[in-house]
């Protein structure tokens, strides 16, 4: 296996293949099939048509080409990608900091129920705080539906107006076969209607009977606890094949309570509960697959510390597609999509509970679309990509009438009804190799997006609601003047944008590469930022996903956000690209019609409320990220030295404000060691002090700090144990992206002013996964 990488290695094009991939099956025995495929390539060098064959396969969706699970159909059926770092791991599986896949997702997978957690530490990754299964990444300082987040291929929009079941939240980490990041430059074929970049979320691929083995049958049980919150995950996998036909199964359950701080207290409103189930059937035949998958998730319930509610209830039931073919032209992959999610928020106990009808909430979504992706070797030096994709969204967002209340009833509140949100895009991408130093990516891509939502209603229409201050004077109403002229306009919007993506790398010997790049992003506003229509202080507290319990209000007449980016990677490495490696990547984006905030009206105890509103923008920063191999011996095993540090600055142009959720210097260092079926890690993570906030939102400054994490695990045959302690020395710190403590301000009884968001404290864990 080591030979045929070897062999390889020098071929790959590393920026545009520099996503490069960790397949499923980096671990495991090389097969008869993955060396098939393998030498396949090399025939294919010895032709003069390697590079673009390699080219072609450093995908963004390489499920199809796993060595267990896919036949060599001939050249990869997907894109190459530039990745936002590249930093050889060992036994060259992955680039660190890249994506996480096989062992190096096994080894974390135990550690938390969030998958978006799963990225912390790669280049460019934030999280801002949610739930306990319902982080929302940020790359390069830009976050939630400025990503372009895919779970196996397709978008999820937004089901609720606090985003509590965001995309990454649909699939939990026992059913993840692996992850992938781009940030920054993105080329137009991995996706439009985004502008920091993508995050792919893949479940494991059908598994195949090997070649003489008339049925086969596999299937992997798994179990893990994190003591702090007292946090338990179970899943089963399951699989019979023959060598054309694939049947799966794959369950899993999580629970966790409130999780403790560093100083002991309980930070409450952090609890959840999450069930997934997913069956996947696939067949295959003379170089074509399809994959059927559909499943249900449920999440009986989720707290929510930075929001004013919480998840009581979210059902999900979803069915993907996908074909993929070789044909004498190129490869087709294409896939179709269909979700349906019912969610309900309120309150849970923490908040002090729905015994006297809370407030419910429910959210009903229906997310539909396909995509179909072409790769056109026209030469050995050229590469042509196309494409299309549709996506669809209606929502509906209504708040049932609360009996007893005079604010909240006697009518169904109406915040979005019959919302819709269709996008069709299109896509042209040239790839060139022009000599062994000079390759070139050039993509255009377009968006039109068509929007409009009907009628909506408040509680109530009278313009005011009972009696408020000692009975004394009447309370105003102000949503139903809000409804009426919402409901007197015209709501349709229709956005036509254009993205377009250029890139080059030099390579001027096997040590060193420079790559540079422009990439102009477009992205029109979601459904709540354009029709959240209530400006009352209740109603507008409802909706916003930015954990700051302040209330927003949507803006019809909001513009598309325009992203221009302009980037440059320096790339030092020994030749074989094993020993180390150094990668810096500055980058600087200027945004036009940025989606921020103003300030219209304050609420209670210091909270405020905002409109949506356009702004120019600014963001700047750089990534550097390290690698090198410090000590090899066959008694003691090799040690491994890595390293990733990210800074970016936001401002808005317009108010000179620093703009929200920015991570403040931060970096975190990785020495592994590996000994056999042992692989150790020791984790260093360090933050600045986050003394640049936003004004306008009132966000809290947090002290920095740094945090040591200990992880081992041990494999042999087809069993594997993980052990580990993270926050090792129980440090007290406040997560700079968390938000406020909502819950627990709510619980002291709303007096003084609301403070960041604690971070856990610390938790052992372990685990233990048995295959048959």
């Amino acid at each position: 296996m080591r030979d045929v990488r070897a062999a390889i290695r020098p071929c790959r094009p590393s920026l545009f293949a520099a996503l490069h991939i960790l397949r499923a099956d980096v671990a495991e025995p090389c097969s008869a099939g993955l060396r098939s495929r393998y030498l396949m390539m090399l025939r294919f060098a010895a032709a003069g048509a390697l590079r673009a064959a390699l080219l072609s396969g450093a995908a963004l969706f390489p499920a199809a080409v796993s060595a267990q699970t896919v036949p060599p159909f001939g050249p990869p059926l997907a894109q190459s990608l530039p990745a936002i770092s590249v930093i050889a791991g060992p036994d060259d599986a992955l680039a660190a900091g890249t994506a996480l896949g096989g062992d190096g997702l096994a080894a974390r997978r135990p550690t938390t129920g969030d998958v978006a957690a799963l990225l912390r530490g790669l280049p460019g990754v934030s999280l801002y705080g949610n739930g306990g299964v319902s982080s929302l990444p940020a790359l390069n300082g830009l976050g939630a539906d400025r990503v372009n987040v895919l779970v196996d291929g397709a978008p999820v929009a937004p089901a609720c107006p606090n985003q509590m079941n965001p995309a990454l939240s649909t699939i939990t980490p026992t059913r993840l076969s692996k992850i992938e990041v781009l940030a920054g430059i993105t080329p137009v074929s991995a996706g439009g209607d985004s502008i920091a970049g993508t995050i792919a979320a893949e479940s494991a691929p059908p598994v195949f009977a090997p070649a003489g083995e008339a049925v086969h049958t596999e299937g992997k049980l798994s179990a893990s606890y994190r003591s702090n919150g007292r946090g338990v995950t179970g899943a089963a996998e399951a699989s019979v094949a023959t060598d054309s036909l694939s049947l799966g199964y794959s369950g899993s359950w999580s629970r966790a309570g409130n999780y403790k701080a560093g100083d002991g207290q309980t930070v409450r409103s952090t609890l959840y509960n999450v069930q997934d189930n997913a069956v996947t059937f696939g067949a295959r035949r003379d170089g074509q697959q399809v994959t059927v998958q559909g499943g249900i998730q449920t999440m009986p319930y989720q707290g929510f510390p930075t929001q004013r509610m919480d998840l009581t209830d979210n059902r999900t039931a979803f069915l993907n597609g996908r074909y993929e073919g070789a044909f004498d032209w190129g490869n087709l992959d294409a896939r179709a999509n269909w979700r349906r999610t019912r969610h309900t928020m309120n309150f849970l106990e923490d908040k002090g509970g729905s015994a006297g009808g809370g407030m419910p909430m429910d959210t009903l979504t229906t997310d539909a679309g396909y995509s179909v992706k072409a790769t056109l070797p026209l030469s050995a030096r050229d590469i042509l990509r196309v494409g299309s994709e549709f996506r669809h969204t209606h929502l509906d967002d209504w708040w049932d009438p609360v009996a007893g209340s005079s604010m909240m009833s006697p009518l169904t509140y109406w915040n979005v009804k019959d919302g819709t949100r269709n996008r069709l895009g299109t896509f042209a991408e040239w790839e060139a190799t022009w000599s062994p130093a000079w390759t070139t990516l050039l993509g255009v891509r377009n968006d039109v997006v068509w929007m409009d939502t009907g009628a909506v209603q408040p509680y109530s229409w009278q313009n005011s609601l009972g009696m408020g201050m000692g009975g004394m004077m009447p309370m105003a109403n102000p949503d139903a003047a809000d409804a009426r002229a919402f409901n007197a306009r015209g709501r349709g919007r229709t956005d036509v944008n254009f993205d377009a993506t250029a890139l080059v790398r030099y390579t001027p010997s096997d040590t060193s590469a420079i790559e540079a790049g422009y990439a102009r992003k477009t992205r029109s506003p979601n459904l709540y930022e354009r029709y959240a229509w209530g400006t009352g202080a209740m109603s507008s507290s409802m909706n916003g996903w930015f954990g700051d319990a302040n209330g927003y209000v949507g803006n019809p007449d909001l513009k598309p956000e325009v992203a221009n980016t302009v980037s440059t990677t320096l790339s030092l490495h020994d030749a074989a690209r094993k020993s180390w490696e150094v990668k810096l990547t500055p980058y600087y984006t200027y945004v036009q019609d940025f989606i921020d905030v103003e300030r219209i009206g304050t609420l209670s105890n210091g909270f405020v409320k905002l409109r949506f509103a356009n702004h120019d923008a600014i963001l700047l920063g750089a990534n550097l990220s390290a690698a090198a191999g410090l000590y090899e011996d066959d008694r003691i095993g090799s040690f491994r030295l890595s390293g990733v540090v990210g800074w970016v600055h936001g401002r808005n142009l317009d108010t000179g404000d620093a703009l929200y959720h920015i991570m403040p210097l931060n970096a975190l260092l990785t020495m592994e060691h590996r000994l056999g079926g042992w692989n150790s890690t020791v984790e260093l993570q360090a933050t600045a002090r986050k003394d640049r906030v936003e004004a306008a939102r009132n966000e809290p400054k947090t002290p920095s700090y740094a945090l040591v994490n200990l992880r081992t695990g041990y494999e042999w045959g087809n069993v594997r144990v993980d052990a580990g302690v993270e926050n090792l020395f129980d440090r007290q710190y406040y997560l700079p992206l968390g938000g406020v403590d909502y819950a627990d301000f709510r619980a002291g009884g709303s007096r003084g002013t609301v403070g960041a968001l604690p971070g856990a404290g610390r938790s052992f864990i372990a685990g233990m996964t048995v295959k048959f």
